[in-house]
């Protein structure tokens, strides 16, 4: 063969290389790019809420890149339902299951609150209705129509006889100038007279009836100037009594006060005319209002608290003195958001509720302020007219925790999870296996380069752990392959290896 014929057969042979080459890369590969823009489609078809590290689910970040705290990559959330809004921290259930599980959803509102004080009291007698019962002249108790503290009497009634001489005198002169004539001012005589018996102590009308009678009375009677209750009975009968010495005390309980110890944080929020609503241990049922009639200008050294009088109507004598009352001051009326405090869910560490948002439900931690009438105001953390779950938000709670959300946001007690073994591991039960990459006796703690770990979520990474008991360290040298069970604390990020077996090698 010439040397033409052989440059002709080796260009027949390339030429012949490269239209097979070109068919076949045409039957075989012709639909990648296709396949390639149909994947991307359908990964911009996720939309990706956030990034997130599988150790430290709760932090979030807006862009991809390596984990602050371990040495891995971020990973990315994807919305649910591709691209449909979604929350990490919320649980969907449908309407009719909704309904079914018996959940109720109001709106949160504005309410009217008013900043009122709640104190403690006594009912006292009111000091402006009280009585001295007393004679003006010296003498002695003939009969006592009033026995015992405690008699309650009418205003007008006698509640004593007295035989006075001096007022025995006086009524002599006064009938002796009745009958007198041929004077000149005898008038003026007579009314004089008058007078000195009505200042002696005769009631007005035992002067007119000796006037009618023209005979004078040795008894005169002592009158009750009110209702009321005799407090206090100084005499008895037969006893001697001197002028201006009191007979008994009478209290007109129609009204009583009540006066409330006040702390002195809360006394400046009081003013005189604020509506007062009390109640007392033996009537608990019946609620007694009043306001403000007084504000003591003093404070309590001993206690630290200030003296408010209430006044109070008692027309109907439930009110005794020495009773124990609660009572609660109407403050400043304000608006505010409030809730019914049945939503509110307190986990000890942290105060939420659950915020409905269309077939999603997820718990948002809010601030409280004041409680009243089965109402709590919402200082922070909700918007009037979002929508919130007040009755079956403990069923939402247990599905949220399965899922991790409210057990994150509520920092619950430290849970022992024991890795779930990969497909590497010879046997179930065995741990998750690791090969030690470093080893710190001063801190006891181990770098280990550990296969995935299914339970936790968590990829085959390089992490540092923590060793729970120091003599594991011993004998253990770097390469080593092991096997190992964490105890994972959540609020602390805490990671602590409970076993560290060394592998045995066949």
């Amino acid at each position: 063969m010439n040397k033409s014929k052989l440059i002709t057969l080796v260009l027949t042979i390339v030429v012949l290389t490269g239209v097979g080459a070109w068919w076949f890369y045409s039957q075989h590969f012709s639909s990648l790019p296709m396949a390639d823009n149909a994947s991307k489609q359908t990964k911009s078809e996720q939309k990706i809420l956030y990034w997130y590290d599988p150790m430290v689910p709760t932090q979030h970040f807006d862009k991809s890149g390596k984990s602050p705290f371990m040495d891995m990559p971020l990973m990315p959330k994807y919305a649910e339902n591709g691209g449909a809004s979604s929350d990490n921290n919320s649980v969907t259930i449908r309407e009719g299951v909704a309904q079914n599980l018996g959940i109720r959803v109001v709106k949160v509102q504005t309410s009217a609150f008013a900043d009122g004080i709640s104190a403690v009291g006594r009912i006292e007698a009111d000091e402006h209705h009280l009585y001295a019962i007393q004679t003006r002249s010296a003498g002695f108790i003939e009969h006592l129509w009033v026995r015992a503290v405690g008699d309650t009497v009418k205003a007008g009634q006698k509640v004593a006889d007295i035989y006075a001489p001096e007022l025995l005198a006086a009524q002599q002169e006064y009938l002796a100038l009745l009958n007198v004539t041929g004077i000149s001012d005898v008038d003026s005589l007579r009314q004089a007279a008058r007078q000195r018996l009505q200042l002696l102590g005769m009631a007005e009308g035992e002067i007119a009836a000796i006037t009618k009678t023209t005979r004078a009375n040795p008894r005169i009677g002592i009158y009750a100037p009110a209702s009321g209750v005799i407090t206090e009975l100084l005499v008895r009968e037969g006893g001697q009594i001197l002028p201006a010495s009191n007979l008994m005390q009478l209290a007109d309980l129609s009204t009583v006060w009540l006066v409330l110890e006040i702390p002195e944080r809360d006394a400046s929020r009081l003013k005189m005319g604020d509506a007062v609503e009390a109640q007392l241990e033996s009537l608990p049922e019946q609620t007694f209002s009043g306001r403000i009639d007084y504000l003591y200008p003093t404070l309590d050294s001993s206690t630290r608290s200030v003296r408010v009088r209430v006044v109070m109507a008692n027309r109907s004598g439930l009110l005794k003195t020495g009773m124990f009352a609660t009572a609660n001051v109407a403050g400043h009326r304000r608006q505010v958001i409030s809730v019914p405090s049945e939503a509110v869910i307190s986990t000890g560490t942290r105060t939420v509720v659950i915020v409905k948002d269309g077939q999603h439900f997820r718990p948002v931690a809010v601030s409280l302020g004041a409680e009243k009438n089965g109402q709590s105001e919402i200082l922070q953390g909700l918007q009037v007219g979002e929508e919130v779950v007040a009755s079956g938000q403990f069923l939402i709670d247990s599905e949220a925790s399965l899922n991790g959300v409210l057990a994150r946001l509520a920092n619950l007690a430290s849970t022992h999870v024991t890795a779930t073994p990969t497909a590497k591991n010879d046997s179930a039960g065995a741990g998750v296996r690791a090969k030690v990459v470093a080893i710190d006796t001063n801190t006891s703690s181990v770098t280990l380069d550990h296969d995935a770990i299914a339970a936790l979520n968590w990829p085959p990474m390089t992490m540092t752990f923590k060793l729970r008991h120091r003599e594991q360290l011993k004998n253990l040298n770097v390469g080593d392959e092991v096997r190992m069970e964490v105890n994972i604390k959540p609020e602390q990020d805490v990671y602590i290896i409970e076993q560290l077996q060394k592998e045995v090698m066949p």
